[in-house]
């Protein structure tokens, strides 16, 4: 690993031969414990005996009384170990005995546990759990917070600019709307007004797209070199992501389109059928097999889902950085869909916060008023609505960017240090001393 902003992998992908699961097995790079008998021949000290017993066939004494065994010596008196009378070995104090004030939490109790994960960045080095994904996305939103506002408002001004553009000037709501709400227009005429619908909504919906790929490429650099702890400008972020830029919006494309052949899949047996002339057999089959459709082409979208941080930080190709999420979501699908959902729900909570006061805002100054504009089902949106109805669009992208970019970033990085051991290169790359040597990998 290296510390350059965008920082990737070492080597070669390390979940191929070198994963470890979740479940506290050796990771690669960890301390081993030096108190092992006999694993350095010349060490002085006691060797243990050739004749040993049986394996299988002994136990554990079982009280002091047991034969042939030293009962346990008593307590230490006051100024045990150097500590003065009324310290905290010493009878009275806080704790008596069992509070002894030593490293591992109380003479003859329990160790008190390793020591706190180093801490460079917005995040702990160690396996994280939802609330500190959640938080780390914020922070690296607070405390770097002129690059990612400015990330995140310049890319939501240009979206919103073409969208509202797009909608004033190119796509007719208004005779669109007006048909579908007709009940005497003819059924070619309501099959073209959906399909205009339709057309309408994919160019918005494109449009947006492509300015979250935008903000995701360039967040993405900014939360790796957050958990660094180390700052980067708008121009360093787009000059180490604008190499995997064309990838990234070829990897997101081709998630759309499978995403989309699955769900037609699905549903094209009901097609069939309606078209060979059973309709409603036909539609109530499609219904059916796009719904089933739905829940396969999920599954997929969150095996897939950490393919976007993979290929921007270490510089994979598509169906590598697709491969790469695969591992890291296998046994931990749950896991990271309600991460995942969790995060989407926030956002749009926090977006309709702004978005839905500007809605009305822009429906009163409207030239028809808030009644009229919700009877007409909006069709007649001129430009003022646009405007306002825009600008709040564009505050809610601003907040919402970092956060949902933010926590896809978050949690490959856990996925990682949960099977390989990332913290231990992170931890390097950040300056951390001894780290995962001398006071524990911290996970």
């Amino acid at each position: 690993m290296n510390d350059t902003p965008g920082w990737a992998s070492p080597g070669s992908a390390p979940s191929d031969g070198q994963e470890t699961g979740e479940s506290g097995t050796p990771r690669p790079g960890a301390a081993q414990p030096a108190d092992q008998p006999g694993t350095d021949p010349q060490e002085p000290g006691v060797k243990w005996s050739k004749e040993q017993p049986p394996a299988g066939q002994w136990s554990a004494p079982t009280g002091p009384g047991s034969p042939g065994q030293t009962p346990p010596p008593p307590p230490p008196g006051p100024g045990w170990g150097g500590t003065p009378p009324g310290g905290p070995g010493s009878p009275g104090a806080p704790g008596g005995w069992g509070g002894y004030g030593g490293p591992y939490g109380g003479w003859g109790g329990a160790w008190g546990g390793p020591p706190p994960a180093a801490k460079p960045g917005v995040i702990p080095l160690r396996p994280l759990g939802v609330g500190e994904i959640l938080d780390g996305a914020v922070s690296t939103m607070r405390t770097y917070w002129r690059t990612v506002l400015g990330i995140s408002l310049t890319v939501a001004v240009v979206t919103e600019i073409v969208v509202v553009l797009l909608q004033g000037l190119v796509l007719n709501d208004r005779e669109t709307a007006e048909t579908l709400s007709d009940p005497s227009a003819s059924l070619s005429e309501v099959t073209r007004a959906m399909g205009d619908t339709m057309l309408n909504t994919s160019v918005v919906f494109l449009v947006s797209l492509i300015g979250t790929i935008t903000a995701t490429a360039l967040l993405t650099t900014v939360t790796s070199r957050a958990v660094l702890g180390r700052p980067v400008t708008a121009g360093e972020a787009w000059r180490d992501a604008r190499p995997q830029v064309p990838k990234l919006f070829g990897l997101i494309f081709l998630l759309l389109f499978i995403a989309a052949g699955v769900i037609l899949g699905g549903a094209l047996p009901g097609i069939l059928v309606a078209v060979a002339g059973s309709g409603d057999a036909g539609v109530a089959l499609a219904i059916l097999g796009s719904l089933a459709a739905g829940i396969v082409a999920l599954w997929l979208m969150i095996r897939f889902s950490l393919a976007s941080p993979a290929l921007m930080l270490e510089k994979q190709s598509i169906v590598k950085s697709m491969s790469r999420s695969v591992k890291l979501v296998r046994g931990s699908w749950w896991r990271v869909f309600g991460i995942q959902l969790l995060a989407t729900v926030i956002a749009n909570i926090v977006a309709s916060i702004v978005v839905i006061p500007f809605t009305f805002i822009a429906a009163a100054f409207g030239s028809d008023g808030i009644v009229n504009f919700f009877n007409n089902g909006g069709a007649d949106a001129g430009w003022t609505f646009l405007i306002i109805s825009g600008i709040g669009s564009m505050i809610g992208s601003m907040i919402t960017f970092p956060i949902t970019a933010g926590v896809t970033v978050l949690l490959y990085i856990d996925q990682r240090i949960r099977r390989e051991a990332l913290d231990l290169d992170l931890a390097r790359a950040a300056g951390v001393q001894g780290y995962g040597t001398d006071t524990g990998t911290g996970s």
